[in-house]
């Protein structure tokens, strides 16, 4: 049994990647800088210790890690900035490498090994090449497109008014997968350390193009959708880091081989895009009050 302590636990990754160790029969310590949170208590009743941690506080992730076999490492520009997000992940990983923690997992975005001059994907492997310099033993492991994007912010706004509203054309292939699927990766990777170490791999679930989707989620929604392409410019006006994140997928596309992972990797349960727009509560999603921007 491992004690792998989980960064990000209250968001999406982390605490997917929580529950399935937790279901695996693992010792998960989440760490966050809210243990008193509705999300903290959540994984505390699921059997995870919850460790007050702050990525400004480099102490109390030396506190936090100390004892740990591994980490789980998320970092997240979007709350803050990408210069503060680099900032903080080499903190993390130092404070790891410092207390001499076995094996380090960090998750990255797919591609963001290949100079694709998005910020976002740019502050994540920066982060990486200080992990592969600190002398731990590690993994990267870069997700393509979350499905779960589709079900909030701009896209749930379009869906209620029976819009795909998606920044790219209707028949570009896009990799996508959810974040219930990296998560079982990641505790995949966790309990197998050995053969993932040293290794860097781009994960996706399944591919489609903005068109299929709209055929898919009117099919689970039980409502016609269309797509329609949001002009680039427009998304640029909101965020110059999403924009060129967009342009990137349009131009040269996110290709992972997600039949490959399917094939090595059938443990995973990969969910198809299907698979998880059916999984969806779209009418509690629909229903709910957009907030005020």
């Amino acid at each position: 049994m491992l004690t792998v302590a989980v960064t990000g636990a209250t968001g999406a990754q982390g605490g997917a990647t929580a529950r399935a160790l937790l279901a695996a029969g693992h010792q998960v310590r989440a760490l966050t800088r809210r243990p008193d949170s509705p999300t903290a208590d959540v994984l505390h009743r699921l059997g995870a210790e919850v460790r007050y941690a702050d990525f400004d506080n480099r102490p109390s992730l030396e506190a936090a890690l100390t004892g740990a076999d591994s980490l789980f490492a998320v970092t997240s520009p979007f709350d803050t900035d990408t210069a503060t997000e680099v900032r903080q992940g080499k903190t993390l990983v130092s404070a790891a490498a410092e207390v001499r923690l076995g094996h380090i997992v960090f998750t990255s975005a797919a591609h963001a090994d290949r100079g694709t001059g998005i910020p976002h994907y740019e502050s994540k492997y920066l982060v990486e090449q200080h992990l592969r310099a600190v002398g731990v033993p590690w993994t990267v492991i870069a997700p393509a497109a979350f499905m779960d994007n589709y079900a909030g912010g701009w896209a749930l706004d379009g869906l209620r008014d029976g819009t795909f509203a998606w920044p790219m054309p209707a028949d570009r292939p896009l990799t996508l997968i959810p974040a219930s699927d990296i998560g079982a990766f990641a505790a995949l990777v966790l309990r197998r350390r050995e053969e993932f170490a040293g290794r860097r791999i781009d994960i996706a679930s399944d591919e489609r193009t903005p068109g299929q989707m709209a055929e898919i989620l009117t099919t689970a929604i039980g409502r016609p959708i269309a797509h329609q392409e949001v002009p680039l410019s427009y998304v640029r006006t909101r965020s110059a880091d999403l924009a060129a994140m967009f342009e990137y997928f349009t131009t040269f596309g996110l290709g992972v081989d997600a039949t490959a992972l399917r094939r090595e990797y059938p443990e995973v349960g990969w969910h198809s895009f299907t698979d998880w727009a059916v999984a969806q509560e779209w009418p509690a999603l629909l229903s709910r009050t957009p907030p005020h921007h």
